[in-house]
């Protein structure tokens, strides 16, 4: 069988155009999903006990449906509901939002209480209030060791983006399937899409983790 890559190069504007969506989608759904889940994990932790129920509630089905169910129901059935109809784009990053700051948030509760208790109680018995031990001596060490999850949710981040293709976001997927259909070279421009995917993604998972092999000692204790 022999490969043709020219239909890759002659629509290399267009692709690359679509990497640029890809990356800025990835980017804005990356600070929400850290915003939103971040909140709701300490929320959680040391909100009170009337609020847990919610958000449990919250985590668990975001956690138990597909995104592509979750981007779907965003873009189609949102608007029936609330009348208030999203550009691709955006319903594509509130989907992903909604859906991956549900992981985000059980990393954070997870992290916080893996510090221990014993570390709260010194706090409390040197004089700091809550806020501070939770500000200065809990969330220094947490962030340390959610970091290889945080790596996770990036490279999951990144690569959800591509189901964003279904709505008709022309990111970098979406893209490459319209060159696909038009050019009858699904082999050459999807091994290109995987090679691009990767050439993305590997440095983000090689530089959390040169991170966190600099700081991990910091979130022992």
């Amino acid at each position: 069988m022999d490969l043709d890559f020219e239909p890759v190069f002659d629509s290399a504007q267009f692709l690359i155009g679509g990497i640029g969506l890809t990356l800025a989608l990835s980017a804005l759904t990356i600070i929400t999903s850290l915003a939103l889940g971040g909140a709701i994990g300490l929320a959680r932790c040391y909100g009170p006990a009337w609020l847990r129920m919610p958000l449990v509630f919250y985590i668990d089905s975001m956690r138990s449906v597909p995104v592509l169910v979750v981007l779907v129901w965003t873009y189609f059935a949102l608007p029936l509901l609330t009348g208030v109809t999203l550009p691709p784009f955006w319903a594509a990053l509130v989907a992903l939002t909604a859906h991956i700051a549900a992981y985000v948030a059980e990393i954070v509760r997870a992290g916080v209480n893996s510090v221990r208790a014993g570390q709260s109680r010194a706090a409390f018995a040197l004089g700091m209030s809550r806020a501070q031990a939770i500000r200065t001596i809990i969330l220094p060490q947490a962030i340390v060791r959610m970091l290889p999850a945080f790596g996770s949710i990036l490279s999951i981040t990144i690569k959800d983006t591509a189901i964003a293709a279904v709505i008709a976001v022309p990111e970098y997927m979406n893209r490459s399937q319209t060159v696909a259909g038009q050019s009858f070279h699904p082999i050459e421009v999807f091994t290109v899409a995987m090679a691009v995917y990767f050439v993305i993604l590997f440095p983000v998972t090689r530089v959390v983790d040169m991170v966190y092999g600099r700081l991990a000692h910091l979130g022992r204790s």
